[in-house]
């Protein structure tokens, strides 16, 4: 299927693990998690398994610990029980041919006492991200959080190893460290944010050491070819996320010290929005571009791509492979699709978030599409 001209379904190692494509599955929060435990189910293993073409699955952001939690229905891995549930889905996918990392995040200050049994959320400074929670009760304003002590990081950075142990035993063939959006490791990265005046605050090198100290945590837990990370250098005006030029020298030395590690990959989130006027402009819209020559290893491009601009990135030595978000949730076979030239079908939206099996795991296969004509 695959030729010079589309190296997006060329084979590529990535860590420890060899994919048929470079087509990724981007992690997706579904809010399909229907238990107070939060247990992935049955219906979660079928899901994933549809999606199995892909060159590697990334799954929905998971929490590695209870105050992590930001969102209803959405699946944890701190339990063995959970452990359990995840083995369903990675079995499922894996006898379907397909290869999948678990995404584990805490959420931070981005999350509410509603969702910590009254607790406050965790975050490196007591400042209110300006945010909205979504909360078995809607959505609701962000708290000014309680700021971590140091033993508050240790505990964090081992509930994140403990997760890695317990992805092993699920049967995943790596995991992710999420360190995108407004969850807790960016909270870190942003000085507006991170008021710390101790070794995790007030220079480049301190704001990144705790997400160095979960990455570090992770490989040690298992083996830097089984361990990613996520980030999004180009977030700014979103709630107190503002990104700065001191933003911007932060997301590069954690970049260049992710170089020295030989993860399994590095995946950059391109921005959501416009970046003129503000600190990170140089970013512009494809931020791999800017990182590339920083990082040595593995480089995954998320974003707004299509596979036609996929291929030309690739192509172009900006990125090594390309994760697709939305054209997953409705083409389960989308590997298939781009590599025969077949059409894209749309999603509905009203079923991205919560619900059952509609608009979840109904989207028929373009083979399936033919048989119905």
């Amino acid at each position: 299927m695959s030729t010079p001209k589309y190296p997006l379904l060329d084979p590529i190692r990535l860590g420890d693990i060899d994919l048929p494509n470079r087509i990724i599955m981007a992690s997706m929060t579904r809010a399909r998690t229907d238990n107070p435990d939060f247990i992935p189910n049955v219906l979660q293993a079928q899901y994933y398994a549809q999606r199995a073409s892909a060159g590697l699955i990334l799954t929905e952001g998971t929490w590695p610990n209870r105050d992590g939690v930001g969102f209803v229905n959405v699946p944890g891995l701190y339990t063995q029980a959970q452990a359990d549930g995840w083995r369903r889905v990675t079995d499922a996918v894996h006898q379907a041919g397909g290869r999948i990392f678990v995404q584990l995040g805490h959420i931070g200050s981005s999350s509410h006492p509603d969702l910590l049994d009254g607790a406050l959320p965790y975050a490196p400074s007591p400042v209110n991200p300006g945010l909205k929670a979504y909360t078995t009760a809607g959505f609701k304003d962000t708290v000014t959080p309680q700021a971590m002590d140091l033993s508050d990081i240790a505990r964090t950075v081992d509930d994140y190893a403990r997760a890695a142990h317990l992805a092993q035993s699920a049967g995943f063939d790596g995991v992710e460290l999420h360190g995108i959006s407004t969850y807790l490791i960016p909270t870190f990265l942003y000085e507006g944010l991170n008021q710390r005046t101790d070794d995790y605050g007030g220079t480049p090198d301190n704001r990144a050491r705790f997400a160095l100290e979960i990455i570090d945590a992770l490989v040690n837990s298992w083996a830097p070819g089984r361990v990613g990370i996520k980030l999004s250098p180009g977030l700014t005006g979103v709630g107190k996320f503002i990104a700065t030029a001191e933003t911007l020298a932060t997301f590069e030395h954690l970049i260049g010290q992710l170089s020295k590690r030989h993860l399994a990959y590095l995946q950059l989130m391109n921005p959501i929005n416009d970046l003129t006027g503000t600190g990170v402009e140089i970013l512009g819209q494809d931020v791999a571009r800017h990182f590339r020559p920083l990082y040595s290893g593995t480089l995954i491009a998320n974003g707004g791509y299509t596979f036609e601009t996929g291929n030309a990135l690739v192509r172009d030595g900006f990125a090594d492979a390309v994760a697709f978000g939305a054209p997953f949730i409705s083409n389960p076979d989308l590997v298939e699709r781009y590599g025969n030239g077949l059409t894209i079908s749309p999603s509905n939206r009203d079923t991205y978030y919560g619900g059952g099996a509609e608009g979840y795991v109904d989207y028929p296969s373009a083979t399936e599409l033919d048989g119905i004509r």
